[in-house]
Protein backbone atom coordinates (compact mmCIF):
# COMPACT_ATOMS: atom_id res chain seq x y z
CA UNK A 1 0.00 0.00 0.00
CA UNK A 2 1.23 3.33 -0.78
CA UNK A 3 -0.12 6.60 0.88
CA UNK A 4 1.85 8.70 -1.31
CA UNK A 5 2.81 8.67 -4.89
CA UNK A 6 6.70 9.48 -4.59
CA UNK A 7 7.51 12.12 -7.78
CA UNK A 8 10.58 10.37 -8.13
CA UNK A 9 11.08 7.71 -11.14
CA UNK A 10 11.11 3.74 -9.83
CA UNK A 11 14.76 3.44 -9.64
CA UNK A 12 15.61 7.10 -8.10
CA UNK A 13 13.17 6.19 -5.87
CA UNK A 14 14.69 3.26 -5.04
CA UNK A 15 18.17 4.64 -4.28
CA UNK A 16 17.27 7.59 -2.56
CA UNK A 17 14.87 5.14 -0.23
CA UNK A 18 17.37 3.52 0.59
CA UNK A 19 19.85 6.23 1.31
CA UNK A 20 17.35 7.72 3.79
CA UNK A 21 16.42 4.58 5.57
CA UNK A 22 20.26 3.95 5.78
CA UNK A 23 20.42 7.30 7.39
CA UNK A 24 17.68 7.03 9.33
CA UNK A 25 18.62 3.75 10.79
CA UNK A 26 22.27 5.48 11.66
CA UNK A 27 21.15 8.48 13.49
CA UNK A 28 18.58 6.55 15.69
CA UNK A 29 22.04 4.61 16.69
CA UNK A 30 24.18 7.13 17.24
CA UNK A 31 21.72 9.21 19.22
CA UNK A 32 21.41 6.16 21.58
CA UNK A 33 24.97 5.41 21.86
CA UNK A 34 25.44 9.30 22.62
CA UNK A 35 23.14 9.06 25.36
CA UNK A 36 24.13 6.01 26.78
CA UNK A 37 28.04 7.23 27.38
CA UNK A 38 26.36 10.32 28.52
CA UNK A 39 24.91 8.71 31.32
CA UNK A 40 27.84 6.82 31.95
CA UNK A 41 30.72 8.87 31.18
CA UNK A 42 32.91 9.73 34.54
CA UNK A 43 36.45 11.79 34.48
CA UNK A 44 37.68 15.26 35.03
CA UNK A 45 36.12 16.33 32.09
CA UNK A 46 32.49 14.74 32.85
CA UNK A 47 30.48 17.75 32.79
CA UNK A 48 31.81 19.23 29.63
CA UNK A 49 31.53 15.86 28.10
CA UNK A 50 28.17 14.88 29.46
CA UNK A 51 26.76 18.63 28.01
CA UNK A 52 28.60 17.68 24.49
CA UNK A 53 27.06 14.81 24.37
CA UNK A 54 23.72 16.18 24.69
CA UNK A 55 24.09 18.33 21.74
CA UNK A 56 24.78 14.93 19.62
CA UNK A 57 22.26 13.45 20.67
CA UNK A 58 19.82 16.61 19.97
CA UNK A 59 21.23 16.66 16.76
CA UNK A 60 20.63 13.27 15.76
CA UNK A 61 17.29 13.02 16.57
CA UNK A 62 16.49 15.92 15.24
CA UNK A 63 17.83 14.69 12.34
CA UNK A 64 16.31 11.58 12.35
CA UNK A 65 13.05 13.02 12.14
CA UNK A 66 14.04 15.26 9.31
CA UNK A 67 14.81 12.45 7.71
CA UNK A 68 11.95 9.87 8.10
CA UNK A 69 9.27 13.01 7.30
CA UNK A 70 11.84 13.09 3.84
CA UNK A 71 10.99 9.41 3.47
CA UNK A 72 7.63 9.63 4.00
CA UNK A 73 7.21 12.44 1.25
CA UNK A 74 9.15 10.10 -1.14
CA UNK A 75 6.34 7.42 -0.59
CA UNK A 76 9.28 5.36 1.40
CA UNK A 77 7.65 4.19 4.80
CA UNK A 78 10.52 4.83 7.55
CA UNK A 79 11.82 2.02 9.84
CA UNK A 80 12.75 3.61 13.05
CA UNK A 81 12.27 0.00 15.19
CA UNK A 82 14.67 -1.15 17.49
CA UNK A 83 14.97 -5.19 15.47
CA UNK A 84 16.13 -2.63 12.20
CA UNK A 85 18.11 -0.43 14.01
CA UNK A 86 20.39 -3.33 15.87
CA UNK A 87 20.40 -5.51 12.47
CA UNK A 88 21.63 -2.56 10.01
CA UNK A 89 23.78 -0.37 11.84
CA UNK A 90 27.23 -0.22 11.79
CA UNK A 91 27.78 2.59 14.78
CA UNK A 92 28.63 -0.04 17.42
CA UNK A 93 28.32 -1.29 20.61
CA UNK A 94 29.70 0.15 24.28
CA UNK A 95 30.43 -1.97 27.12
CA UNK A 96 27.95 -1.46 30.03
CA UNK A 97 28.81 0.02 33.12
CA UNK A 98 31.03 3.73 33.87
CA UNK A 99 33.04 4.66 31.16
CA UNK A 100 36.02 6.77 31.11
CA UNK A 101 35.88 10.42 30.28
CA UNK A 102 38.82 9.80 27.50
CA UNK A 103 37.27 6.54 25.93
CA UNK A 104 34.17 8.40 25.52
CA UNK A 105 35.90 10.67 23.50
CA UNK A 106 36.95 8.09 21.06
CA UNK A 107 33.98 6.20 21.02
CA UNK A 108 32.27 9.30 20.18
CA UNK A 109 35.21 10.10 17.22
CA UNK A 110 34.27 6.33 16.31
CA UNK A 111 30.94 6.45 16.09
CA UNK A 112 30.96 9.62 13.92
CA UNK A 113 33.76 8.26 12.03
CA UNK A 114 31.57 5.89 11.06
CA UNK A 115 27.91 7.44 10.47
CA UNK A 116 29.95 10.43 8.40
CA UNK A 117 31.73 8.32 6.38
CA UNK A 118 28.44 6.63 5.14
CA UNK A 119 26.43 9.68 5.07
CA UNK A 120 29.40 10.97 2.53
CA UNK A 121 28.24 7.78 0.55
CA UNK A 122 24.59 8.47 0.58
CA UNK A 123 25.21 12.10 -0.80
CA UNK A 124 27.20 10.76 -3.68
CA UNK A 125 24.44 7.94 -3.88
CA UNK A 126 21.68 10.92 -4.28
CA UNK A 127 23.40 13.53 -6.05
CA UNK A 128 21.74 12.62 -9.70
CA UNK A 129 18.49 10.80 -8.19
CA UNK A 130 17.40 13.56 -5.75
CA UNK A 131 19.52 16.71 -5.20
CA UNK A 132 16.70 17.72 -2.40
CA UNK A 133 17.42 14.62 -0.64
CA UNK A 134 21.32 15.54 -1.45
CA UNK A 135 20.90 18.89 -0.02
CA UNK A 136 19.09 17.05 3.20
CA UNK A 137 22.24 15.09 3.87
CA UNK A 138 24.63 17.60 3.23
CA UNK A 139 23.32 19.76 5.78
CA UNK A 140 23.13 16.93 8.40
CA UNK A 141 26.65 15.77 7.50
CA UNK A 142 27.54 19.28 8.23
CA UNK A 143 26.81 18.99 11.62
CA UNK A 144 27.71 16.01 12.32
CA UNK A 145 31.22 16.83 11.25
CA UNK A 146 31.16 19.53 13.49
CA UNK A 147 30.49 17.81 16.82
CA UNK A 148 32.84 15.48 15.33
CA UNK A 149 35.96 18.37 14.81
CA UNK A 150 34.89 19.14 18.93
CA UNK A 151 35.26 15.62 20.29
CA UNK A 152 38.48 14.98 18.18
CA UNK A 153 39.62 18.49 19.79
CA UNK A 154 39.14 16.99 23.20
CA UNK A 155 42.21 14.48 22.57
CA UNK A 156 44.22 17.26 21.25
Amino acid sequence: MSVVKSPLPEQASKTVGDALQGALVDLIDLSLLGKQVHWNVVGPRFRSIHLQLDEVVKCARLASDTVAERASALSVPPDGRAETVARTSVVGTVTDGWVKDSEVVEIMVAALDKVIGRMRARIAATDEPDPVTQDLLIGITGDLEKHHWMFEAENA
